[in-house]
């Protein structure tokens, strides 16, 4: 793995190939742009194309194409994890060999009674490739400060229990997956949807398990709908028009707290993200959970999946 270059931004964006991007997708995309580029950083993009059956045949490139299309350009080399399994096997082989992480053959109903926390293994059969858990202590408790939300506390061994690493079905899981490769591409700033931030406790304890550096955290705000559900979840999340992305920009940048009025009068993507980022205060972006949905935000017609 490589160390984190010392004082030197670089930040990520990371989607799924589950469908186009939608507004909640770009909010993420433009607040960890705008992040990096506010710090004189890099922006990298990672596909995290980790759960075939989840995936939709050609989301990753409409994703690629609609970034380009915002004005949206990665520093470097677009990474996809599906080609990446051979550094996530060399870190489970580390976890394993020390004792961190455990081979373990339960079930999601042998864990039924645990609401499927795990703290000992109970099932009583055996899988033809079982899971592998990382070993959390009893009383663990992990925090983390947000640059956003402050100090976070998470209980991991009461409210997640020993995690998953690798699936039953011999998939990455998404834990293990992130934290090899922001160590590897060498992120230090973690900027991302609140969908994530109990994620944030376990992937601390994975960096500690493998000696990796824990870089800085900021969750945004989740898009959701007037009801109060997140846009990705809801039907709703209908993806942003790549063929007009002036008004979509405009949204994003609205639901990150920013005055509408500073990039008002501009006409092209080049000169609204260079505005943009003159103007972005990030203690404007709201503090709450959620941001509410622009009463406008245009589609693109040709799919209605979310991310």
């Amino acid at each position: 793995m490589r160390p984190a270059p010392p004082n030197r931004y670089r930040g990520r964006f990371a989607p799924s190939p589950t469908g186009e991007l939608h507004l909640g997708s770009l909010m993420a995309a433009l607040g960890s742009w705008l992040l990096a580029r506010r710090a004189g950083g890099e922006w990298l993009v990672r596909i995290e194309d980790l759960d075939p059956p989840r995936e939709v045949p050609g989301a990753s490139d409409l994703q690629l194409a609609a970034l380009r299309s915002f004005g949206l350009q990665p520093d470097g080399e677009v990474v996809r994890q599906g080609r990446r399994g051979a550094l996530y096997q060399d870190a489970l082989d580390r976890l394993l060999a020390s004792g961190a992480a455990f081979r373990c053959h339960c079930s999601r109903s042998d864990l039924a009674d645990t609401g499927g926390i795990h703290r000992s293994c109970v099932g009583s059969g055996t899988r033809p490739v079982p899971a592998v858990r990382l070993r959390v202590p009893d009383r663990c408790e992990v925090g983390f400060v947000d640059a956003l939300r402050g100090r976070q506390v998470q209980r991991v061994d009461r409210e997640v229990g020993d995690f998953v690493l690798r699936r039953a079905d011999g998939l990455w899981a998404y834990q293990l997956a992130v934290v090899v490769d922001d160590a590897d591409q060498a992120v230090t700033d973690v900027v991302r949807g609140a969908d994530l931030l109990d994620s944030t406790p376990r992937q601390i304890l994975l960096q500690r398990a493998l000696a990796l550096p824990t870089p800085n955290y900021a969750h945004l705000p989740l898009v959701c709908t007037p009801d109060g559900r997140k846009l990705s979840k809801s039907g709703d999340a209908v993806p942003v028009d790549p063929a007009d992305p002036l008004p979509a920009l405009r949204a994003a940048w609205a639901t990150l707290g920013q005055p509408g009025e500073a990039i008002a009068s501009c006409t092209d993507t080049t000169t609204l993200l260079q505005t943009a980022l003159r103007h972005f205060d990030p203690d404007r972006i709201p503090a709450p959970e959620s941001a509410s949905i622009p009463a406008t935000v245009p589609t693109s017609p040709r799919c209605t999946t979310a991310l």
